[in-house]
């Protein structure tokens, strides 16, 4: 399994994060990917960093405002007198067609959709090496260099949407991934296994039917991002019946996910699909600090398992999955198990 990863995403820090009213200690922190990394080179995976994809990619999947945004904020807060030492919004826009400010603080607001994406000086830079590791692992796998890749990426992305941050995410390397095997591969499916539903994702395909989008979560009812994932929610235009939420109740665990799986999966081969990007969260852990539902170690392992039995060109992109004793050791069982069930099937 290749791995794509800049050491360049490890610049992110952000500061301020608030739960509940609350100011917490931001999930996202440089020492989660270091102990995915230190797991991978356990398993002897080859890592490699990327190259510049330039904005090719993500222009393809965000707005240009919304870019230029992310780019040029923290200059612009800067230059504010009393500001805080990140960017963040305390004002949204409340009605449909808001005019765009030219404040930074009104474009915060207009773009960052909740309190948990802080923008400091490298942000950016940290931000957009993340979406080239995603081109990077996509690009091996378009080429034929590689059969499968890993985009080890930080911060995750599925939460961004085509012109918003929200939940960790500001560019969507699930998006990238998929936009590169689209310059080979005419349908590709993208399967969400973090515990979280992937609302940007969801609305950078909604009206599309090239791209089959699909995500297995924590019912949103009752949990983040709590506005979109519900399985009413099937797409629009031309991708009416390209989009498929399956939301799941507090506590499902492994036998559960793997019934739900499997019934995604085969919506995958019913459609006909020619490569598949994977969404990767190990948030969906049971010990997980943003746990809602209760997938173990071995669980991820057959996750992995059913998601190799579709024998298609397959990028998976990291998500979600924070703090805890076991990270490292449920993306070693993760990947172990999907490589031993392609080893079988070859």
């Amino acid at each position: 399994m290749l791995v794509a990863y800049s050491p360049l995403q490890q610049l992110h820090q952000p500061g301020q994060f608030m739960a509940a009213g609350q100011a917490a200690r931001h999930p996202d922190v440089p020492a989660r990917v270091q102990n995915l990394r230190d797991a991978v080179e356990k398993l002897n995976f080859p890592i490699i960093e990327p190259r510049d994809h330039g904005l090719k990619y993500v222009a393809r999947v965000h707005d240009a405002q919304y870019l230029d945004f992310l780019q040029h904020a923290f200059e612009a807060w800067s230059a504010l007198p009393n500001k805080g030492p990140e960017v963040l919004p305390n004002v949204h826009p409340r009605r449909s067609g808001a005019p765009y400010p030219r404040s930074v603080i009104g474009r915060a607001g207009y773009h960052l959709y909740d309190m948990s994406c802080a923008i400091g000086k490298d942000t950016w830079t940290a931000m957009l090496w993340g979406a080239h590791s995603a081109a990077e692992a996509a690009s091996r796998v378009r080429d034929g260099e590689e059969t499968c890749a890993y985009a080890l990426c930080r911060s995750p992305g599925h939460h961004a949407g085509p012109d918003y941050a929200g939940g960790f995410c500001y560019l969507n390397g699930t998006a990238v991934a998929a936009e590169v095997l689209r310059e080979r591969y005419a349908r590709v499916a993208i399967v969400d296994v973090d515990v979280h539903h992937g609302n940007g994702t969801q609305d950078i395909f909604y009206a599309r039917d090239d791209i089959l989008t699909v995500s297995l979560h924590g019912d949103t009812g009752d949990f983040y991002p709590y506005y979109w994932g519900t399985a009413a929610e099937t797409g629009d235009g031309p991708g009416a019946g390209f989009n498929l939420n399956i939301p799941l109740a507090r506590h499902t665990g492994d036998d559960d996910y793997l019934g739900h799986l499997e019934n995604a999966l085969a919506r995958v081969r019913d459609w006909g699909a020619d490569a598949v990007v994977v969404p990767l969260g190990f948030d969906a852990y049971i010990h997980d600090p943003l746990a809602y539902l209760d997938i173990t170690t071995e669980g991820f392992s057959r996750i992995a398992a059913a998601l190799a039995r579709l024998e298609l060109p397959t990028v998976f992109v990291q998500e979600g999955g924070y703090m805890c004793e076991d990270l490292g050791k449920n993306l070693s069982a993760f990947m172990t198990g999907f490589e031993t069930t392609r080893a079988r099937r070859a």
